[in-house]
């Protein structure tokens, strides 16, 4: 069998595509664990609270569909956040096995205490790209993720 060789060949794996995508990704990755520790959250821990305040009443399985996570893994980051007095969710589902969330006015306070590191981490990548090259990027970025998902 012939080995298939990237479409964008290039010295070592450094400069590949998905090396520097895992680059940039793990560069957001700690930027924002580093900002969201002085506020005592996680990533998932603060994705959970923007998609709470976007879209009040979630489940559990669509909030860790929306932050990346396991099912498992979103219910210990909803018991987190609700032990942390940051969201409400009923003890049991009025039907079927969802407990909708939703964000205590702590959790509304925290999260907008949180907000302008993680936008200023945002604009710190946006700075990065020529704005009229935005726009390809986002299209870019958003056919990358659809390919790998087929």
């Amino acid at each position: 069998m012939k080995e298939s060789l990237p479409t964008a060949p290039a010295k070592d794996v450094t400069g590949h595509v998905g090396y520097l995508l895992k680059r940039a990704q793990a560069a957001l990755r700690g930027a924002m664990d580093k900002a969201l520790r002085e506020h005592g959250l996680t990533v998932p821990q603060y994705a959970t609270l923007e998609l709470l305040a976007l879209h009040p009443g979630m489940s559990n399985a669509d909030l860790a569909r929306a932050t990346f996570v396991t099912r498992q893994s979103g219910n210990v980051v909803l018991r987190g956040l609700q032990e942390a007095g940051l969201i409400t969710r009923p003890a049991i589902a009025d039907h079927g096995r969802a407990r909708p969330a939703h964000l205590t006015e702590e959790g509304h306070a925290r999260l907008e205490a949180v907000q302008t590191a993680v936008y200023a981490i945002e604009q710190r990548m946006v700075e990065a790209i020529p704005p009229q090259r935005m726009a390809v990027l986002l299209t870019d970025l958003d056919r990358i993720a659809a390919a790998l998902e087929e």
